[in-house]
Formats: structure tokens, C-alpha cells, sequence
């Protein structure tokens, strides 16, 4: 028997190697999982023992995933436990804030100086020229307490998921203030909340209120429960393999990294691919996650609600990354004064962006015009007492996407994107209210003001928003004219056209949120700039028509994958659950078979070296 062959898979199991974190889509994860449910399902009944269980084995799991990092995963447990326990127990209200007030510094502090200390230097850096040397504090801890030099002091790791089990902790603290949940009385059970392994490092954020109750719950796990979780699983794996690694690795890489050698319709329709890449890529980590979670009797939240089919930017965050936008609501829109008012956060974060997007433009014309936008606001606001209320909730709604952005990177591509979203958002809210006249008029004036940038100036930007207006302007003046003739049936054509709107606006955003992924935090915003403004040169640049045969020719199976992809994404929700149930229900041996054909098809896309998900940066 080949001892250190068995040795070496062990340590491939349970070892951390840096240059492999353990993922869903390897042989060694289901291996691994293989394992801990074999003893789960020995001790599933005894539910102290169970959860006492998983809370070691998620511990393990992030271990494999992001090494040491386990011990801030660790501290953030013990912290927010003990502190809970103090805001339950405290007399006053003065001494219960005081105790959130701590907690949320504590959890905010760790994720900033991890994840946001070089672009806080760099920012330094633009601002005064100070040059600020970014150090790993906790490495200089632990060569201290180990009284040698074995970790690295001169950089920073972000650890894998920091944001999601942050968020995590912060809802529960929160919630137990509003005594919205008791807090937990046995830590065992709590480092399992805050750890549970299928969501740990890319969500969905799972609130309080909705999972503990489940961990004093006894085990059960129906036939058709199994069927659906086994479904939730092969689905994930497809979504990740076959669509979004596929086309990322055989095409939208190669773009990204470098556009100015791909023509304009290979950077355009790199950043369409994008979007499902990103889709399929993260919703099928989800997927599995819900469905490796099932199997154990949990259930955890649905996070994407076919997002692609939204008409307009507010329903597409109602369907997108449903539990940040819900944790982003009840946590920092709606405190911030929601659509009911303003308060001293709102005025502070509108006052500390404008300033900042001020001093870094370097002109004394962008700080004028910041200058005038507020005081007319303001204006406004005080003057009009019937418009105060949805300017006020229409600023906390931007301030909201702003910190959303800031969220997922720390680099200035993040906070444009969260600030395309906010800009979306709120003219959703106007545009909706608007007469049929007033839009059809408002779209032309913006649209005249694009044509005459476009033959004035010429840039590749200027001509990239003529053409986007163009084709605007075209569906509204449509949609006003079937208006003005009184046609009927026009609320199915107007979805319709809403969301190709949407669909190319939410793509266009996102240019800034891929050019700023996947990058070294030291040179995030530099590099993440750089790829934004090529791809907007390369596309906004004139065509050569007669080359994209040839184009979509060479990349025929990527393209193929993208329209195959988005036709089942926009099928019937009706459709789909058709055949999810109906999966579930195959007698077991059919059901088997069915896995194989899959796996079997599923190998077939997999590329030499498997890809992370994209939100395990955040």
C-alpha cells in the first residue's frame, strides 16, 4: 500500500496551499465534503453536537481557503458574541448604543485596514504626496509572539469572503439591539452562524433572524428535499464550468487584459459576455452553496431572481445579489433616513464624496459645479416641501449604491460603478413619473447634447454615448408614438424595451466593476483605469464592419454559449421550476444516471487550471 501516496491526499485535503484554495468545483472539496457528511450523518439528531461539528469543520474549510485568516474569522466570533450579550444585558439605552457603537467599529476596522489601507494610502498619496508605507500589522504580531521572522510584514492579504461574515456579524449585533433576535446562548452555536461553510466566503449574507432559529431545529431531509438540493448542486456546477469559466478563459480574459489588441466589436462583446460570466459565475456559487446546505437540513436565502429580466435599474437590485441589497437597505439606507428623510449621515457622506471627486479632479470647475448642483438642491429641498421628501430619499438612495461600490473593491473603478448605479436609480425614479411628452423631450435634448459632443469633439467616449442615445431615443420616440395613437398592449412592448435598456446599461457599468476585479490592491486603480479607458477607446472607435464574420467565426462556441445561456436565463420562471421539480421527483437510479450524463458533459468544459469565483475578492 502506497502510505505516502494516502499521506499526500490528506494533506491535499486538509493543508493549505496559497496557490489552491479549496473550491467548489474541485475533485478535493467533494472529497472533503464526502467526509463531513459521513459523520454529520452519524450525529445529524444531536443538535449541540451537529452544530458544535460543523462549526470545526467550517473552520477547516476557511483554513483550506485563506490559511491563518482563520484567526480573524475567529476573533470577529468571540467579539461580536461577547458584545451581543452586553447590548441584551445593558439597563440603559445610552450603554446599548454604546456597546453597537463598539461592535461595528471593531468589524469595520479589521475589514478597512484589509481591505481598503492601500487605497487609502494611494488616496493619501494623490491628495498631499505623502508617501505612506502600507505594513501587515498582524504579521509583525505573530513574529513577535512566535519570536521569529515566519510571516510577511511588507503586504497585506485580503483575507477570502472578509466583507460577507463581516456583514454577517454587524446584522446580528444590529438586530439584537432593535431586539429584533435574543442573542445565542452557546458560542458553539454562534461561531456556526457566523461560519457555516457553503456560504462563508461568497455569501448570500444570511441574517440573523432567518438562520438561527434553524440551528435548534432536528434534522430533516425529505425525498424531494434531496432531489431539489442534488439539482441546486449539478446546476451551480454547470453555470460555473460550462458558462461562465468557459467563456471567460477562451475569450473575456484575453480582452480584459489587453483591449487595445481586439477590435471594437471584440471589446464590445467581451463586456456583454461579461455579464453572464458574472452571473453564472456567482449565482452558480450560490447555487451549490444552497444546495450543499440542503443536504444538512439548512436552508439559506435565494440571492438571484433571474436578474436579466428586470426592466429597470430598481428591479434589477430586487432580483440581483438579493442579500446585499436587503442587508444594504435595512442596514444602511434606511438608518440613513430612507425615503422619509435626511439625517447627519446623509449630509455627511454627500459632503465627504462631492469634496473628495472635487480634489481629485483638479479643477476649479468640476468644485464649482459640485457647488451649484448642491446649493440648487438645496434649494429645491427647502423651497418645495412636496419634492423635499423624494429628493432627500433619492441622495440617501445614491449614497447607498456609492457605499455598495466601495464594498466590493477597494479601488475608484468601484465607487464609479456604485455611482452609475445610484445615478440609474434615481433617474428610474423621475423618468417614471414623467409624462410620455416630458421623456420623449428630455431623451432628445440629451441626445442633442451627445450628437453635438460627438461631431465637435470626436472622442471614442463621446461617440460611444451618441450611438447609446441613438438607440434610446429611437425605442422612446417609438413607444411615444404607440402612446399618442392610444395602443393597447403597449405595457408588454414597453417591458420589453425596458429591459434591453436595462440589461445594456447594467453592462456598461459594469466596464468599471471587471476592470477593477482580480487586481493587486497596491495597483488596483491604476491598472483598473487604464483597461477602462482602452475598452471605451477601442469600442467608441470607428468599425471595420467586414472583419466580425470572421470574428464570431473564430469564437463561434463562446458566442454560442453566451446566446444559450441568456435564452435559458430569460425563459418562464414557470418553465424552470417545471423541470427543477421534476428532477426531483426521478426515481433515485434515473436520478443517478442523470448526474453522470452531467458530470460527464460538464468535464468535457473544464480548462487546465480551475477559475475562483469572482466574489470570493470580496
Amino acid at each position: 500500500m502506497d502510505w505516502s501516496g494516502i499521506a499526500g491526499f490528506f494533506q491535499r485535503l486538509f493543508g493549505f496551499d496559497p496557490n489552491s484554495p479549496l473550491l467548489f468545483t474541485q475533485f478535493y472539496f467533494w472529497a472533503f465534503f464526502a467526509l463531513v457528511y459521513a459523520f454529520f450523518a452519524l450525529i445529524g439528531d444531536k443538535r449541540l453536537l451537529r452544530n458544535a461539528y460543523l462549526f470545526f469543520v467550517s473552520l477547516v474549510f476557511y483554513y483550506k481557503t485563506s490559511g491563518l485568516s482563520v484567526l480573524i474569522l475567529l476573533f470577529v466570533t468571540c467579539s461580536d458574541f461577547l458584545i451581543a450579550h452586553r447590548i441584551a444585558a445593558a439597563k440603559t439605552q445610552g450603554r446599548r448604543k454604546a456597546w453597537l457603537i463598539l461592535s461595528v467599529c471593531i468589524d469595520l476596522l479589521i475589514l478597512c485596514y484589509f481591505k481598503y489601507s492601500y487605497f487609502f494610502a494611494d488616496f493619501v498619496h494623490s491628495l498631499t504626496g505623502l508617501e505612506l508605507k502600507v505594513v501587515n500589522v498582524f504579521g509583525i504580531l505573530g513574529n513577535a509572539l512566535a519570536g521569529a521572522e515566519r510571516f510577511s510584514v511588507d503586504s497585506i492579504v485580503l483575507p477570502v469572503g472578509i466583507s460577507f461574515f463581516t456583514f454577517q456579524v454587524i446584522s446580528y449585533t444590529v438586530d439584537v439591539y432593535r431586539g429584533q433576535v435574543k442573542p445565542v446562548d452557546n458560542i458553539l452555536d454562534f461561531g456556526f452562524y457566523v461560519s457555516f461553510f457553503p456560504q462563508l466566503v461568497a455569501g448570500p449574507i444570511v441574517r440573523a433572524n432567518m438562520f438561527i432559529p434553524q440551528l435548534y431545529k432536528k434534522f430533516f431531509l425529505g425525498r424531494k428535499q434531496f432531489g431539489i438540493a442534488v439539482f441546486w448542486i449539478i446546476n451551480g456546477l454547470a453555470k460555473k464550468l460550462i458558462l461562465s469559466d468557459y467563456i471567460a478563459v477562451n475569450f473575456i480574459d484575453r480582452v480584459f487584459e489587453n483591449p487595445q489588441l481586439f477590435t471594437g466589436f471584440e471589446n464590445l462583446a467581451a463586456l456583454f459576455g461579461y455579464s453572464l460570466q458574472v452571473y453564472a459565475d456567482f449565482s452558480g456559487y450560490t447555487d451549490i452553496a444552497i444546495g450543499v446546505a440542503m443536504l444538512m437540513g439548512f436552508y439559506l436565502p435565494q440571492n438571484f431572481n433571474s436578474p436579466y429580466k428586470a426592466s429597470n435599474p430598481q428591479d434589477f437590485w430586487r432580483r440581483w445579489h438579493m442579500s446585499l441589497s436587503t442587508w444594504l437597505k435595512n442596514y444602511l439606507y434606511i438608518p440613513l433616513g430612507g425615503n422619509r428623510n435626511a439625517t447627519f449621515g446623509t449630509y455627511f457622506w454627500i459632503i465627504l464624496f462631492a469634496v473628495i471627486a472635487a480634489i481629485l479632479s483638479g479643477s476649479w470647475v468640476v468644485s464649482l459645479v459640485f457647488v451649484v448642483l448642491a446649493a440648487g438642491v438645496g434649494l429645491v429641498a427647502h423651497f418645495n416641501p412636496d419634492r423635499r421628501k423624494k429628493i432627500l430619499s433619492n441622495i440617501n438612495r445614491f449614497i447607498t449604491m456609492l457605499l455598495g461600490g466601495m464594498w466590493h473593491g477597494a479601488s475608484w473603478n468601484f465607487i464609479i460603478w456604485g455611482g452609475l448605479n445610484g445615478i440609474g436609480l434615481v433617474v428610474y425614479q423621475f423618468w417614471k413619473e414623467m409624462k410620455w411628452g416630458v421623456r420623449f423631450g428630455v431623451v432628445s435634448a440629451v441626445c442633442l447634447f451627445l450628437g453635438i459632443m460627438h461631431f465637435a469633439v470626436g472622442a471614442p467616449v463621446w461617440n460611444l454615448l451618441f450611438v447609446w442615445s441613438l438607440f434610446v431615443w429611437t425605442g422612446t420616440l417609438v413607444r411615444f408614438i404607440y402612446h399618442c395613437c392610444g395602443g393597447k398592449g403597449c405595457k408588454q412592448l414597453g417591458y420589453f424595451w425596458g429591459v434591453a435598456q436595462t440589461f445594456t446599461f447594467i453592462t456598461f457599468t459594469r466596464l468599471f466593476f471587471r476592470s477593477g476585479s482580480n487586481l493587486d490592491p497596491a495597483t488596483a486603480n491604476e491598472v483598473a483605469w487604464q483597461t477602462a479607458r482602452r475598452m471605451v477607446h477601442q469600442i467608441g472607435s470607428a468599425w471595420n464592419w467586414a472583419q466580425i464574420p470572421e470574428i464570431v467565426g473564430t469564437y463561434w462556441k463562446v458566442f454560442a454559449l453566451v446566446i444559450a445561456g441568456m435564452v435559458i436565463h430569460w425563459l418562464p420562471a414557470r418553465w424552470k421550476r417545471w423541470y427543477r421539480i421534476n428532477f426531483a421527483m426521478l426515481p433515485l437510479p434515473v436520478m443517478a444516471l442523470v448526474v453522470v450524463a452531467v458530470v460527464f458533459v460538464v468535464y468535457q468544459f473544464i480548462t487546465a487550471d480551475l477559475q475562483a469565483f469572482i466574489y470570493f475578492q470580496f
